[in-house]
C-alpha cells in the first residue's frame, strides 16, 4: 500500500490524502479540504480565488496536484472518502470529476446538503454513497471500515483501510473530551491489531487546552452565566457543532430560559434528527426560531414548505424585546446581528458568550461591536480536537509500525510524544 499526503503534513486544514494499492489499480482520496491559511500563514480567503479556473488554482498551489481527480481530467480515482463536514476537509469537493463517487456518513451528507444551500459549497452529491459506521465495504482492492469518532462535527469518521496485506488507520479529526468520548475509550480498550500505519491529526500540538477541559465544563459555565440573568444572552457558536448546541440547550433549559435559534440552525438540527433523537429540535418547548429575510429566501429556494414547518416555533424581534430576561439568542457574527442589536432596546445588562475557537474572534471586530453597546463578552469553549495525552493513548493502543503526522503545524513534536514516527512532506510518496 502507498500513501501520499498532498496537503496537511505541516498545516492544519486543507487535508488531502491519497492511498493506492501497490499495483496502482485502485486509488482513493481521503478528504479534499480548503486550507485555513496561505503559504505565508495569513488567513485563507476563498473569495480571492473563487473566479479562477481549476488549472490556475493548481498552478497557484491552491488546489493540490492530483491526476485523474478533477473535472477537467480523465477520471482514474475510484472514490473520495470524506471523514466529516468541516470545510477544511471537504471545501474543494466542488472540483471533483462528477463520475467519481463520494462516500460519506448520513450526518455528513446532510450537513453538506445544508452547506450547499446556505454556504454555496457546490458539492456534487449525485454519486454520494452513505456508509454505516463499523460496517466494512469495498472500493476496488481496498477493504474499508469506518469508525465513528468524537469530534465537534457530528457523525465524523476515521477509516481503517486494508489492502496488500497491510492496514492503514486514518483518524480524521477527533477528540476524547466531548459528549461521545466513550468512542475513543472503546477504541483504546479494544484496539485494532497489526496496524502498519497510523495517520493521526495533531491540531492541539503547540496549543493550550484552554479554560474548559471538556464539554461538561462548558455546559456548566454557560449555565452559571445564564442563571438569574436580567437581560439578553447572546451566544456565538457554530450551528454545526451539535455537541455545543446540546450544551447550550441544556444550560438554557435548566436556567428556565428560551433558546432562540435562526432558520439555518433549525434546518441543520432538523436534518440531523435521523442520526439521534437527543439533538435539540425547533419544535421542542424551550426552543424558538427567529426568521431573517436572507435565510428565509435561501430556504424557500430549496423547499418553501420548510418556512411553514418551522413557523410553529417562530418568534419575532418584538416578542424577544418584551421578555429580554427570558431569552438566550444563538447568533452569528454578521450584519444581521448588528441590525438585531438596534431593534432590541435596552442592552445595558446584556451579555455575550463566544463559544468557538479564539482565532476566529481575533480576526473579527466583534469585541468592538459588542463594546459599543456595553455588552460584556465571555469566552466559553473547549477544543474539537484531541489533547496530547489522548493522542498518546491511541498511539500506544494501536502500536503502529509508523505514526505519520497530519493536520498539524508542529509535526516535529511527534518525535517527542510517540514512537515510530515517520514525518512526510506534502506530495511525498510513502510505501508501507
Amino acid at each position: 500500500m502507498r500513501l501520499i499526503i498532498h496537503r496537511g503534513t505541516h498545516e492544519i486544514g486543507g487535508s488531502a490524502v491519497e492511498v493506492r494499492t501497490n499495483s496502482g489499480s485502485t486509488r482513493i482520496i481521503l478528504d479534499l479540504g480548503m486550507p485555513l491559511v496561505t503559504p505565508d500563514n495569513s488567513p485563507f480567503e476563498w473569495r480571492h480565488y473563487r473566479n479562477l479556473r481549476v488549472e490556475q488554482l493548481i498552478d497557484g498551489q491552491i488546489l493540490p496536484v492530483f491526476y485523474g481527480l478533477y473535472a477537467h481530467q480523465k477520471p482514474s480515482i475510484k472514490a473520495v472518502l470524506l471523514s466529516h463536514a468541516h470545510q477544511d476537509h471537504f471545501g474543494f469537493l466542488r472540483f471533483v470529476h462528477p463520475s467519481i463517487p463520494l462516500y460519506v456518513s448520513p450526518g455528513t451528507l446532510n450537513l453538506i446538503e445544508v452547506s450547499n444551500i446556505f454556504l454555496d459549497t457546490k458539492v456534487n452529491l449525485q454519486l454520494a454513497r452513505e456508509f454505516d459506521m463499523w460496517k466494512p465495504f469495498e472500493i476496488g482492492d481496498f477493504a474499508i471500515t469506518p469508525y465513528l469518532m468524537d469530534h465537534s462535527a457530528p457523525d465524523a469518521a476515521a477509516f481503517l483501510i486494508e489492502a496488500d496485506g497491510q492496514k492503514l488507520f486514518y483518524t480524521g479529526d477527533f477528540r476524547g473530551h466531548g459528549r461521545k468520548r466513550v468512542l475513543l475509550e472503546r477504541l483504546i480498550a479494544e484496539p485494532i491489531t497489526d496496524v502498519n500505519c497510523l495517520v493521526m491529526e495533531g491540531t492541539m500540538l503547540g496549543r493550550e487546552k484552554g479554560l474548559y477541559q471538556d464539554e461538561i465544563a462548558v455546559e456548566k459555565a454557560i449555565y452559571d452565566l445564564i442563571v438569574g440573568k436580567s437581560s439578553y444572552i447572546f451566544v456565538f457558536c457554530s450551528s454545526q457543532n451539535v455537541d455545543r448546541l446540546v450544551s447550550i440547550y441544556r444550560a438554557t433549559k435548566r436556567a428556565g430560559a428560551l433558546l432562540v435559534i435562526d432558520l439555518y440552525t433549525a434546518f441543520v438540527l432538523d436534518k440531523l434528527r435521523q442520526i439521534s433523537g437527543k439533538i435539540p429540535q425547533f419544535d421542542w418547548s424551550s426552543v424558538r426560531v427567529l426568521y431573517s429575510y436572507s435565510q428565509a429566501q435561501k430556504l424557500a429556494t430549496y423547499d418553501k414548505s420548510l418556512l411553514y414547518k418551522y413557523k410553529k416555533a417562530k418568534v419575532s424581534l418584538e416578542e424577544i424585546r418584551r421578555s429580554p430576561e427570558n431569552m438566550v439568542l444563538l447568533c452569528k457574527d454578521n450584519s444581521y446581528f448588528k441590525v438585531m442589536l438596534r431593534h432590541l432596546g435596552d442592552l445595558s445588562d446584556a451579555k455575550a458568550i463566544y463559544s468557538m475557537w479564539h482565532g476566529y474572534l481575533e480576526r473579527s471586530n466583534l469585541r468592538k461591536v459588542l463594546g459599543s453597546h456595553g455588552i460584556e463578552l465571555t469566552e466559553i469553549h473547549t477544543s474539537g480536537h484531541a489533547y496530547c495525552e489522548d493522542l498518546q493513548k491511541l498511539a500506544r493502543a494501536l502500536r503502529p509500525t509508523h505514526v505519520i503526522p497530519i493536520h498539524t503545524f508542529h509535526p516535529e513534536r511527534y518525535g517527542e510524544l510517540f514512537e515510530n514516527v515517520t514525518q512526510l512532506n506534502d506530495g511525498q510518496e510513502f510505501t508501507l
